[in-house]
């Protein structure tokens, strides 16, 4: 595994990562969790990525449990997680759900320092732009959670390149901390914003990104091309707005022709999808994700790929992938 700085921070990431979206909770229990945390850990990760809306808290509580039974030393791992949605429980306070306002951000990152039993959080990012709370605010509140140690760094999460920069001019301005990561979804077929939006962002500013769904919600494991079939992410509960990209007939037409090149390669579909997205230089980690022991070392593996994409291979992936993308 190799180590990548998270933008211009002197912070050193694993270049591919595990997260906990989907899984935790719903597919991983505190048992499973704990076994693949320590097999990822074994395989040289030290990022490992949350949010507060994750099965309604409990992602937290999984992850953080499971990070407490291990004994980790807490230099040696790297863990964030996401505020914007809520818990989304009935009767929650307006000010508690889809908002960055002060209020709730001074609130949310003590309940999730509860869940993950830390004192800190290293990763903090805004989970979606608010257009009804002032960018300055939430830049301040972010600000704040730094100064009073409950977090390292602040970031953003599909964010605008003209969003992340108002905050991180405000933030220059009033000689605050500053937004120093965005995570975007980044694959084959959806590349345009980290590509060409956020380019002359990450000159100026140094921004790191933390990229998710690299396989595309799982499109890129080939499994959608006959629809969508029992028990995997586009049939879960909840997961049904995924459906109408996984099946996309266009996009599973090009997967034979990746899939060539992958045998060339000695590896998976996956596996070549995963290495594409970190041979990008501007992409600090690759997040992950997987529901069975398995599927995490398969996905790990593909630290190996990133090597042999040389430019002509990536000029050939280009050619297949290129006009499909978003």
């Amino acid at each position: 595994m190799q180590y990548r700085r998270l933008g211009r921070s002197g912070l050193q990431l694993s270049e591919l990562s595990l997260g906990s979206w989907v899984t935790y909770h719903n597919q991983v229990d505190g048992a499973a969790a704990r076994e693949m945390l320590a097999v990822a850990m074994d395989a040289g990760v030290n990022f490992f990525d949350n949010a507060e809306a994750y099965a309604v808290g409990m992602s937290e509580t999984v992850m953080g449990d499971a990070i407490k039974a291990l004994k980790w030393p807490r230099l040696n791992y790297v863990v964030s997680t996401k505020f914007f949605w809520g818990l989304d429980r009935e009767g929650d306070s307006i000010n508690r759900k889809n908002t960055l306002n002060r209020k709730y951000l001074t609130q949310a990152i003590d309940g999730s320092l509860k869940r993950m039993g830390l004192d800190f959080i290293d990763l903090v990012y805004c989970h979606r732009p608010d257009p009804h709370t002032p960018v300055e605010e939430t830049a301040w509140a972010m600000s704040d959670m730094i100064s009073q140690g409950k977090a390292l760094y602040w970031g953003t999460s599909e964010w605008s390149a003209d969003e992340i920069r108002t905050a991180w001019n405000f933030a220059d301005k009033h000689h605050l901390h500053k937004p120093l990561m965005e995570q975007p979804q980044y694959h084959l077929f959806h590349r345009k914003r980290v590509e060409q939006e956020y380019k002359r962002l990450i000159e100026d500013t140094g921004l790191g990104l933390t990229t998710w769904s690299p396989l595309a919600s799982g499109l890129l494991t080939g499994k959608y091309r006959n629809g969508v079939p029992p028990g995997s992410r586009g049939a879960l509960e909840g997961m049904g707005f995924l459906v109408q990209g996984l099946t996309d007939a266009a996009r599973n037409a090009a997967l034979p022709q990746l899939e060539v090149i992958a045998a060339e390669l000695g590896c998976s579909l996956s596996q070549l999808a995963i290495a594409w997205a970190a041979r990008n230089p501007s992409v600090s980690t690759v997040i992950t994700g997987a529901s069975n022991l398995q599927q995490l070392r398969d996905n790990l593996a593909s630290a190996a790929v990133i090597p042999k994409l040389t430019p002509e291979v990536m000029a050939r992936i280009e050619l297949i992938s290129s006009p499909l993308a978003t």
